[in-house]
């Protein structure tokens, strides 16, 4: 846990608009740029929607489950050819808004796959080499003769091409603290609505924040490693999430300029994977 203090003076001086973002961004991977604004051509993605319906559920506690230990031969076989499909198709030769929604599924269909190949971890953490933290940096992949990991598609690909916040709600690492799992495959024609639902959901879940009986703030640990991917710096951060949950702004509005607000930063890396 990662506990700081913040004063409202420094809250308020950090009210400059929300589209005004740091500098400090990845660096794009330059191959991945590439893309044909004029193609027509489609990804199906359905295989990857059949299995987000058979094994994904929302549960009372509005976190998404994966049933990772009911995938039989048949589901394991689908996920495995959906992978094959998806690595032999030429991400260059598509528009912007079927690539956008081809790495994101592909981001989420290869996260299973990780989980399913480690069937005894309790965290995607311990599903990599010996003394790697996690399995992010494996070469998995092999695209347009390329081998990708799953940080090169969200931090060479996904975040520095697109640069939208909206990104960080919509890839699963298969744990609890993560954004939900979506139950709708992403696709290119609704992606910009599906990345608004994806944060409207998370950020009025309690994971993202949550007020304690000391009026201090629980956040998801996203918000201190992006931070600069939703505002230039702490106190923005904070108007930014107050705009999106009423309880915050209420918070921020009912305490004195000089009092002080502690955060503390939590993250759960349990594996989201289905309750008995």
């Amino acid at each position: 846990m990662k506990l700081r203090r913040l004063t409202l003076l420094a809250i308020l001086a950090g009210l400059s608009p929300f589209s005004q973002l740091s500098a400090a961004q990845p660096e794009p991977w330059q191959y991945w740029l590439q893309h044909d604004p004029s193609s027509s051509v489609q990804v199906s993605h359905s295989i990857w929607q059949r299995l987000l319906s058979r094994y994904v559920t929302t549960n009372e506690d509005g976190i998404n489950r994966v049933s990772y230990a009911d995938f039989d031969d048949t589901g394991k076989a689908e996920l495995s050819h959906y992978l094959r499909m998806l690595s032999q198709i030429r991400p260059t030769n598509l528009n912007r808004e079927e690539q956008l929604a081809y790495w994101i599924n592909l981001y989420n269909a290869q996260t299973i796959q990780v989980v399913l190949d480690h069937p005894k971890k309790k965290s995607i953490r311990s599903m990599g080499p010996l003394f790697a933290f996690g399995p992010w940096d494996e070469p998995y992949l092999t695209i347009e003769n390329k081998p990708v990991t799953l940080n090169d598609i969200e931090h060479r690909i996904l975040r520095p091409i697109w640069r939208d916040h909206r990104l960080h709600f919509v890839l699963n690492c298969a744990s609890i603290g993560c954004p939900n799992l979506s139950l709708v495959a992403y696709a290119p024609d609704t992606i910009e609505d599906q990345l608004t639902q994806a944060e409207t959901a998370f950020l009025l879940h309690p994971r993202a924040v949550t007020i304690n009986d000391k009026d201090s703030l629980v956040l998801s640990s996203l918000f201190d490693w992006y931070q600069t991917d939703f505002a230039e710096n702490e106190a923005q951060l904070l108007s930014y999430l107050a705009g999106h949950r009423a309880n915050l702004a209420e918070l921020l509005a009912g305490i004195g300029q000089s009092d002080s607000i502690d955060i503390d930063y939590v993250y759960d890396w349990d594996l989201n994977k289905a309750k008995n």
